[in-house]
């Protein structure tokens, strides 16, 4: 980071853990105002009040067109025009395609991908006034699905084409970042509503080598690059993941 993001505000959404916590802890260490927006309001004032520098705590459901309306004028009263925004929310219902997960795929569907696309499209004018960057946080599951994560797979594929259409719409005002970790060591797992994919899945996470620092940091050297140069999409994942 520089000098020149003292100046500067970013929007990380699902901040209260995880990816979102890293990278809202990254970004305010660089300098930047950060609003932290998730449903957990105790979590991320905890995190705003440690961070300082100007930093809110907003609660925001991305599933919720009007709370994050309300988030952004918020924040462009508060802070100014967000020049970033990191689309994190997210979660991971994986589990056998059938009627009894039908619950889980609308969810993931609606957080996954139409939480990131409703959050942009709100914050978008402000992202213009800056001159800004949007992170679109996937995965490995957006280039290749496993039995048992289909739906899962479906909106991290959807994340990707959308981010690439995005890229190329707004360019060059405006660069568009596509991030797709393999296993990072999160709590996605615990929200796994079937038992026996939850209990497998949870065995794997526990051995994750990759942290969400590490993801942040990654965000962080994509932000910091010259407006000249657009970082549009990392791949990466733990050293021995397939």
């Amino acid at each position: 980071m520089t000098t020149s993001t003292r100046s500067q505000v970013a929007v990380v959404t699902g901040a209260s853990s995880g990816i979102g916590e890293a990278t809202a802890r990254a970004l305010a260490a660089g300098g930047y105002r950060v609003a932290l927006l998730a449903r957990r309001l105790d979590r991320i004032t905890a995190l705003a009040d440690e961070l300082g520098n100007g930093s809110i705590a907003i609660a925001a459901d991305v599933t919720d067109r009007d709370s994050l309306q309300a988030a952004a004028d918020r924040v462009r009263q508060e802070l100014g025009s967000a020049s970033v925004l990191v689309n994190n929310a997210g979660v991971m219902l994986l589990g056998p395609f059938g009627t009894s997960q039908r619950d889980d795929y609308r969810q993931m569907i609606e957080v996954n991908l139409m939480g990131a696309i409703t959050a942009t499209e709100v914050f978008l004018g402000q992202l213009k006034d800056a001159g800004g960057d949007i992170i679109n946080i996937s995965s490995v599951a957006g280039r290749t699905a496993r039995a048992g994560n289909g739906v899962y797979a479906a909106t991290k594929w959807g994340m990707n084409g959308w981010s690439e259409s995005l890229r190329q719409e707004l360019l060059p005002g405006i660069r568009v970042t596509l991030i797709e970790p393999g296993v990072v060591a999160t709590e996605l797992p615990a929200h796994i509503t079937h038992a026996g994919t939850r209990e497998g899945v949870q065995k794997l996470y526990d051995q994750a080598e990759v942290t969400a620092g590490d993801v942040a940091e990654i965000i962080t050297f994509v932000l910091s690059r010259p407006r000249r140069l657009a970082i549009n999409e990392v791949l990466f994942r733990p050293a021995g993941q397939q």
